[in-house]
């Protein structure tokens, strides 16, 4: 029972982490590295704080109430709970488009598959964790092998990339510029919309809830964190070893032209694996999430939740394969889901107060304030990107 447990705990962190570490995650670290340089590790370091503030907050919140994020919202404000779930199916869905056709791109890198019959496959293998009974179990063992596979490989490529570690280390606490971009896209890409609830959510499903587990589900939530930033700091470093050695990086490809840079033709076939793996995750954390957020509202739904997961994911596919994913738009992704996450987080800061809800549960003032300080950074961050995209 406790191996099943810590397994549980293990696979809703990496569940998110995965969720995060998508196509868009590896292209938002390697752009930003390669207009940043190593202050790229100051922005890492903001975009891990705020991160860790999210996910505690959030957590515990959904942890002691036992409910999901909507069923919180609609409690706090009738028809605020179907609105954030408005804004993260459509969101989740947008991004999975993304996800498939990375899943594709990367088995082309890998095989020279062609990325329409690579995404297929790629999304097959995915509802194939939904069509199994256990498919909770199966997510959380696919979950744990393939991030293990993308640490291991970009790891390799970090150490053949000869990064100036020294000069990362200096930048991340003197950086010579910030990007306000940059941080709200980070944050946005590691626990904004979906991502956020990711985790929180499988601990719901998997029973993990209340006073007493909330040691475990703050671990749980600083892992998940924690995997997805260690994955980033790695690519960033290798991404600024190619970039200090005066290498060009291809602004086309420019994730898989640093794999290559740092580790030849090798290097590259790596990028595909690298890039399936994060992909595959991310349609698996993606459509899983996105139908949580529904499955409350009707006991049909909850009754044919992995069949509508399915759908999920054979939707965003056929989307792909007919009309293509919308490859401009990775970066700014990110960005957009940055926006979504304060109304997200101010909600659960103020549920965390709502006896209805947490009973006589008391949030430690600590968190409440650095989640408030992060409701008011982001909403002022996310005010200044959207005015320069304007």
């Amino acid at each position: 029972m406790k191996n099943k447990r810590t397994s549980v705990l293990i696979g809703a962190a990496l569940l998110m982490a995965t969720s995060a570490v998508g196509p868009g995650f590896l292209t938002q670290t390697t752009v930003f590295t390669k207009s940043l340089g190593a202050s790229f590790g100051f922005v890492i370091l903001i975009s891990i704080l705020i991160d860790i503030g999210v996910q505690l907050n959030i957590w515990r919140v959904i942890a002691v109430s036992k409910k999901r994020a909507q069923d919180i919202a609609n409690m706090l404000l009738p028809g605020l709970g179907g609105f954030i779930s408005l804004l993260i199916v459509l969101g989740g869905l947008a991004f999975n488009i993304g996800n498939v056709g990375g899943a594709g791109l990367g088995l082309e890198a890998l095989f020279g598959m062609d990325v329409t019959y690579g995404a297929v496959l790629a999304s097959i293998m995915a509802i194939a964790v939904f069509a199994n009974r256990q498919a909770g179990k199966a997510m959380d063992l696919f979950t744990q092998i393939m991030g293990f596979i993308m640490i291991l490989v970009i790891i390799y490529v970090g150490i053949v990339a000869h990064p100036p570690v020294g000069e990362a280390a200096l930048r991340t606490v003197m950086p010579l510029q910030i990007d306000f971009v940059a941080i709200i896209t980070l944050v946005g890409g590691t626990v904004g919309g979906y991502i956020t609830f990711a985790g929180g959510h499988r601990l719901i499903d998997a029973g993990i809830t209340g006073r007493t587990a909330l040691p475990q589900v703050d671990r749980s939530a600083v892992m998940g964190v924690s995997v997805a930033s260690f994955i980033r700091i790695l690519l960033f470093l290798a991404s600024l070893g190619v970039i200090s050695q005066g290498l060009l990086i291809d602004d086309g490809n420019p994730t898989a032209s640093v794999f290559k840079l740092a580790a030849g033709n090798m290097g590259y076939r790596l990028f595909g694996l690298v890039m399936f793996a994060a992909a595959v995750t991310s349609v698996i954390g993606s459509a899983y999430t996105s139908i949580s957020f529904i499955k409350s509202f009707s006991p049909k739904i909850e009754k044919n939740e992995n069949l509508l997961i399915i759908l999920f994911i054979a939707i965003s596919t056929m989307i792909f394969v007919t009309i293509g994913k919308p490859v401009d738009l990775l970066i700014i992704a990110g960005a957009v889901n940055g926006v979504i996450l304060p109304i997200a987080l101010s909600t659960m800061l103020i549920a965390a107060y709502k006896p209805t809800i947490v009973g006589d549960y008391k949030q430690p003032m600590l968190f409440t304030i650095i989640g408030a300080i992060i409701v008011i950074v982001m909403t002022c961050m996310s005010v200044q990107v959207f005015l320069r995209l304007w």
